[in-house]
């Protein structure tokens, strides 16, 4: 398939320009006719440095997928089919990598295939999420309903994620300011105090021995600071992408004091979130485990959500499996045993993630308005620290001049 940039009129005499995919020009100007456009101009694009495209992690944003959804289900009530739907899209959308992609999927359902066969050619803009349910959705013949419960999945998601990185960015800018003030007074001011105080016949503190020895370090012996920092990132990244590493990582994110609580809160909405939305789109419930696996920020929910499948498969309940695992506190695992029990697992599931997701929210505005000052404290007690370290032996010359 190649892209090529079109000029056509059409029937009212307007002109319209825009991009295509087609196997060869030819095709290219048929399929337009086809529309009942007046071919002006048909051009192959050259792949350049200049129009190359290079995309680094999801390359749509999750705003501009969630504005497609809402969009796509709003033309899909109004009577639009999903081939004008798509088409239409494709000329509104912000995003350049979702207007390719879209320009692509109209000229897949041109050539007579399913929607969701379509999207499934771009895994890097269509998520295993949004394909598994619209081709359930195209089943049950519930497309419109199921690009709502998209829209909604991924604008919980956004919103849960976002508030834990809220969460997170205050400490760690924070923590950072701490660093680098330390560092500018290890390195600029306690270096002024040095000869002096090696001049002095008094003993010297040992918070003033072990500041100077560190200032000495950062000063002279910057460089293995700088290699160690580096080597601590490459073994973490290292061990990040082994399944064993990543599995106690992750292990280690849900046990950290405070932080731990609500990373566990988070992957447990984003789970039942994600399950809810796929067993409300008609998806089986082995199919949905297994995307549920696959999507889910935390490798140690992935091995029990694994177990789950396996129990499912041999006939055993669900929850099994998840009552035994401490991740999940009994609220979960007794709400999931209810919705199978009741036929309603779908709902319960639904109950699960709002729950999650309004405790994330409410834990993030708790741990900001505790964090803040103890935030404070500590930076005013580290600067504290070494301004202490450097005037403990003045006040002792001080002393020895006056006696």
């Amino acid at each position: 398939m190649a892209q090529f940039a079109y000029h056509v009129k059409s029937g009212s005499g307007k002109q319209l320009k825009g991009k295509m995919t087609a196997v060869d020009k030819s095709s290219a100007v048929e399929e337009l006719r086809k529309r009942g456009l007046v071919v002006l101009s048909v051009e192959e694009e050259r792949n350049t440095i200049l129009n190359m495209d290079i995309y680094i992690g999801n390359p749509v944003k999750v705003q501009h997928f969630i504005i497609y959804c809402r969009q796509f289900a709003t033309l899909i009530r109004a009577g639009v089919t999903i081939l004008d739907a798509t088409h239409i899209l494709a000329m509104q959308t912000e995003s350049k990598p979702l207007k390719k992609a879209l320009t692509e999927v109209h000229a897949s359902l041109l050539r007579g295939n399913a929607f969701s066969m379509s999207v499934m050619e771009h895994k890097k803009i269509f998520p295993s999420m949004f394909t598994n349910m619209i081709r359930a959705g195209e089943e049950s013949g519930d497309i419109e309903g199921t690009l709502e419960r998209l829209a909604i999945f991924f604008e919980k998601q956004h919103m849960t994620r976002e508030k834990i990185k809220s969460a997170l960015t205050y400490p760690t800018v924070v923590g950072l300011l701490a660093i680098a003030a330390v560092i500018y007074l290890l390195k600029a001011v306690v270096p002024q105090f040095v000869t002096m105080f090696e001049s002095m016949d008094a003993e010297l503190p040992a918070i003033t021995k072990a500041v100077m020895a560190l200032s000495n370090s950062i000063s002279n012996q910057w460089y293995f600071w700088v290699i160690g920092l580096v080597a601590i990132l490459v073994a973490y990244f290292l061990v990040r992408r082994t399944p064993i590493g990543a599995y106690y990582i992750d292990v280690v994110k849900l046990k950290l004091p405070v932080f731990g609580k609500l990373s566990q809160k988070g992957v447990i909405a984003q789970m039942a979130r994600t399950m809810s939305s796929l067993y409300a789109s008609a998806v089986p419930m082995l199919q949905a485990l297994t995307i549920v696996e696959e999507i889910v920020d935390n490798k140690v929910v992935s091995k029990y959500i694994r177990q789950s499948a396996d129990s499912l498969r041999k006939g055993n309940p669900l929850s099994d499996p998840l009552k035994k695992a401490w991740v999940f506190p009994p609220l979960v695992t007794q709400m999931i045993a209810i919705g199978e029990e009741t036929g309603s697992l779908d709902l319960m599931l639904s109950k699960v993630a709002d729950f999650y997701e309004m405790d994330v929210e409410n834990t993030v505005d708790r741990l900001k308005s505790l964090i803040e000052p103890l935030l404070l404290v500590f930076l005013a007690g580290v600067v504290g620290l070494i301004v202490a370290a450097i005037m403990l032996p003045m006040f002792s010359l001080y002393d020895q001049m006056a006696s």
